[in-house]
């Protein structure tokens, strides 16, 4: 048997379903020094949890700062006031940052594929959980298209 055709009909529909998420998130949030804010990532189809959520901050100039992977884990370095976590009920991750301070006003990225995948004992994969090793390798994909993540601005006291 030609397993050709069967593979990539397969690939297409597979590369189908993925080009049809698309996660959105509002253009900007602001809040006040000391205060809390909440960015969200929605995802348009498909269940949020099937995916690992990573957040990334970019700063103007500046290269693209992991602060959030695997939902809801910080990298070393990265303040407690930065939080991640999922939504199922809405379908969306959300990054929260209490205490807000002047350095936290940057753009703010989630980011989610194939490649952090939740890997289930069910699964093809058995109990393999595959997650980012290198921010490096996240941030290749930076910047995105403008106006894609969101803007954090401080608010005057």
């Amino acid at each position: 048997m030609d397993w050709a055709p069967l593979l990539l009909a397969l690939l297409a529909h597979c590369t189908g379903s993925w080009a049809e998420v698309v996660f959105t998130q509002p253009p900007s949030v602001s809040g006040s020094p000391g205060q809390k804010a909440i960015i969200s990532c929605t995802r348009s189809s498909g269940n949020i949890g099937n995916n690992y959520v990573s957040w990334f901050q970019q700063r103007p100039g500046r290269a693209p700062t992991l602060m959030i992977y695997e939902d809801d884990k910080r990298p070393s370095g990265v303040p407690d006031r930065f939080s991640g976590s999922i939504d199922s009920s809405s379908n969306a991750a959300h990054l929260t940052i209490s205490g807000l301070q002047p350095e936290d006003e940057a753009d703010y990225y989630c980011l989610s594929g194939y490649d952090s995948y939740k890997h289930s004992d069910s699964g093809p994969w058995g109990s393999e959980t595959k997650t980012p090793q290198s921010p490096l390798s996240w941030a290749a994909l930076l910047p995105h298209p403008p106006g894609a993540g969101s803007l954090l601005s401080l608010l005057p006291c």
